[in-house]
């Protein structure tokens, strides 16, 4: 959070339209954690946003796939144009 901006003015807003049944469920399992329902779904929100951005970019090699991984890092292709959008790309972490 920026050091000007306070924590209510940092906050917004984000509707959703869903069935009963699924609201039913997200209110149940809120009240087992102690949770309210914005409370829990911004948690599992969040907590699903972080699991998705490291699946693609946290992962783990056994000794022969890292001698592959690090043979490709050290011999890489030429740069085409896919690659080249990619390193131009604005990182998620850095959009506001």
């Amino acid at each position: 959070m920026a050091a000007n901006i306070s924590p209510a003015a940092d906050k917004g807003t984000i509707s959703l339209r869903i069935e009963a049944q699924t609201r039913n469920l997200i209110d149940d399992a809120a009240a087992l954690l102690g949770k309210s329902r914005t409370e829990f779904m911004i948690d599992s929100a969040r907590r699903d946003a972080i699991d998705t951005l490291l699946d693609q970019r946290l992962f783990v090699l056994d000794p022969e796939q890292y001698d592959v991984f690090a043979n490709t890092l050290d011999n890489p292709p030429e740069p085409d144009e896919k690659l080249r959008l990619l390193v131009r790309r604005t990182p998620a972490w850095r959009k506001t």
